[in-house]
């Protein structure tokens, strides 16, 4: 219904947390007008309200994503960059029908993994014996002082 007979027009995915102490789960703010053609949709991944998510809700620097978000959001119609890696991006409406009407930002949203390489296990046990070594050769040099 949103997006047939509303238009759609923003989802802002904010944190699990937000709502502490009262609710835990993550929620999002969905920006519609009633009427009107939904065409495609903007999307932000809010990480920080300016709080933080525990049960205290204590204020932290920085004041969080709104003061992103706002700007974001009035700049978003001459916006050209569309990166779906980033915290903000727009999905055309066909994409969202194709996926069974799910608003969720994960749904869309691609993730940078870098694969981590780590040494063999051979490899970290020398590294530990040597360190072992030298604290051992210290501790002698100590003694004999």
């Amino acid at each position: 219904m949103l997006l047939n007979d509303c238009e759609l027009q923003g989802v802002i995915s904010m944190p699990s947390g937000v709502f502490k102490p009262y609710a835990g789960v993550s929620t999002a703010i969905l920006l519609f007008v009633k009427g009107g053609q939904t065409e495609r949709v903007w999307f932000y991944d809010m990480q920080s309200d300016g709080f933080t998510l525990d049960d205290k809700r204590s204020r932290i620097n920085g004041g969080g994503d709104l003061p992103d978000i706002v700007e974001k959001w009035n700049n978003r119609k001459s916006q050209t960059e569309n990166k779906i890696n980033s915290k903000f991006f727009c999905i055309e409406k066909k994409e969202i029908e194709e996926s069974d009407f799910d608003l969720s930002i994960n749904r869309y949203k691609q993730s940078d993994y870098k694969e981590v390489q780590y040494e063999s296990p051979d490899e970290i046990i020398m590294k530990i014996e040597k360190l072992e070594q030298n604290i051992l050769d210290s501790l002698q040099h100590l003694k004999k002082l």
